[in-house]
C-alpha cells in the first residue's frame, strides 16, 4: 500500500478517496474445469494488488503501476474506442486491466462516472498462476465501485472483472480468478459453481492440522492470452459439441467410455481431465468436510498426472517441483493455475516445510533450471476497502 500511495502522489498534489486491494488465488484444486461450466476449489492469498484512487475534475481515466515507467490517459467516453479489441490491446497490457474494467463497469452501471487517478502496486508474483491479473481487476472494481457509487455486489463486480480479461485483454479465462479475489475468506476455500455462480465456503483448517501450502514458483513465465490455453479451450467446445451437451460440466465419468468412441485421442483426452476434475473437485470438498485436509493429498496427486497426461499443461519444471515435493514429505502436490509455466502447491506437514523447500531447491540446480521461488500463503479476505 505504501508504495501505492507513493506512485499516487507522483501523478497528483490532490488527496486520494481511499485505498483499496484485493488478493491473488491459489486454486486448491480444479483446473479448466471453470470455462467448462464445471467446479473450482480456490483461496485467495496473502499476497494483495493494492490501488489509491483519487477523483479529477475533468473525465478522464490514468492509471499507473509500480510494474511501468509510464502513466496511461483516456478520456472516460474514450474506453468504448478501446475495447473490445479485435487483436491486441492499443494501451499497454498492463494497463488493459484496470482499463478494460472501468470500461466494463460503465456498461454495468447508469450511473455517471467521474474522472479518476488510480496508482497501483502488488506483490502478486505475475507469471506464476496466482492470477495476478484478477488482483488487479478485484482492487480496480472494488475502488471504483465505490469512488463512482455503483452498489455493485461483489458478484457482479466479478462478472465485471471477467468481462475485462476476457475482451479487453483477450484472455479467455473462465470466472474463477474474478470470484476467489471478490468472495475470499480467511482459512477457506471457495466451492464455486461456475454455472449457477453458486459459491459455498469451505472451512480448510491447514493450521490446526499443522499443514502449509507451499507455493513453487518455477519462474517460468506464461500468459492466459496465448495459443496453448485457447487451443485446450477450444478442444473442450469441440468434445462438449460431440457429445450434444451444453459444456463439459454436463458429462459424467460414467460417460467417458462413450467419449472415447467417438472423439479423436487428443480430445478425448482433453475431455478426461475436465469430467474426471470435476468429480475430484466434489470429492476434495466431501474429504474436507468430513476427514480434514490431511485427508486430500492423493486427490491433489491425482490432478497433476491429469494435467500432465491427459490436458498437457505441464511443464518439465512444475514436474519436478511435484515429484521433489512429494519425496520430500508433501503430503500431495500439484500444478495450479492455467499451466505452461507458474507454479505448483504442495501440501506440507508444518515440520517438512523446510524439507520440501530445500529439496526442490536442489532439484531444480539439479536439472539446469532457473532456482525456483518457494514460499508459503494463507488462505485469506478477499477484495476490501483497506483506507
Amino acid at each position: 500500500m505504501d508504495a501505492a500511495a507513493a506512485l499516487f502522489a507522483t501523478l497528483t498534489d490532490r488527496s486520494p478517496e481511499g485505498a483499496w486491494s484485493a488478493p491473488g488465488r491459489v486454486n486448491l484444486i480444479g483446473e479448466h474445469t471453470d470455462y467448462n461450466d464445471g467446479f473450482v476449489l480456490p483461496f485467495a492469498i496473502d499476497h494483495r494488488t493494492h490501488a489509491i484512487v483519487g477523483r479529477r475534475d475533468d473525465a478522464r481515466i490514468r492509471v499507473a503501476s509500480t510494474f511501468a515507467d509510464e502513466a496511461v490517459e483516456v478520456a472516460l467516453d474514450e474506453l468504448d474506442d478501446l475495447f473490445p479489441s479485435d487483436g491486441a490491446p492499443s494501451v499497454p497490457e498492463w494497463a488493459a486491466y484496470p482499463l478494460g474494467v472501468a470500461w466494463a463497469l460503465r456498461h454495468a452501471a447508469t450511473t455517471p462516472q467521474i474522472g479518476v487517478d488510480i496508482a497501483i502496486a502488488s506483490d502478486v508474483p505475475v507469471g506464476a498462476g496466482l492470477s495476478s491479473s484478477a488482483a488487479i481487476e478485484g482492487a480496480t472494481a472494488a475502488a471504483l465501485n465505490d469512488v463512482w457509487d455503483l452498489g455493485l455486489d461483489p458478484v457482479t463486480l466479478a462478472r465485471v472483472g471477467r468481462r475485462a480479461e476476457n475482451e479487453a485483454v483477450g484472455a479467455p479465462t473462465g470466472i474463477m480468478d474474478q470470484m476467489a479475489a471478490m468472495l475470499g475468506r480467511a482459512d477457506a476455500a471457495i466451492f464455486l459453481d461456475c454455472r449457477s455462480l453458486d459459491a459455498q465456503v469451505v472451512d480448510l483448517g491447514f493450521a490446526a492440522a499443522g499443514l502449509e501450502l507451499v507455493v513453487i514458483d518455477t519462474r517460468v513465465t506464461h500468459a492466459h492470452s496465448t495459443g496453448g490455453y485457447r487451443e485446450r479451450r477450444e478442444a473442450c467446445e469441440r468434445g462438449a459439441a460431440l457429445m450434444g451437451v451444453p459444456a463439459l460440466r454436463d458429462v459424467s465419468v460414467a460417460d467417458l467410455d462413450r467419449a472415447r468412441e467417438i472423439m479423436d485421442d487428443v480430445t478425448f483426452r482433453r475431455v478426461r481431465h475436465i469430467v474426471t476434475e470435476n468429480q475430484r473437485v466434489l470429492d476434495t470438498v466431501e474429504t474436507l468436510r468430513t476427514q480434514g485436509p490431511t485427508a486430500i493429498g492423493a486427490l491433489l496427486d491425482a490432478s497433476h498426472t491429469s494435467m500432465r497426461d491427459d490436458f498437457e499443461i505441464s511443464v518439465p519444471e512444475l514436474d519436478t517441483a511435484v515429484e521433489a515435493a512429494r519425496a520430500a514429505g508433501a503430503l500431495g502436490a500439484r500444478m495450479t493455475g492455467g499451466g505452461f509455466g507458474g507454479a505448483a502447491i504442495a501440501l506440507t506437514p508444518h515440520d517438512r516445510v523446510e524439507a520440501v523447500r530445500d529439496a526442490v531447491t536442489r532439484a531444480f540446480a539439479d536439472a539446469g533450471f532457473a532456482a525456483p521461488r518457494v514460499f508459503t500463503v494463507t488462505p485469506s479476505e478477499g477484495a476490501r476497502r483497506d483506507g
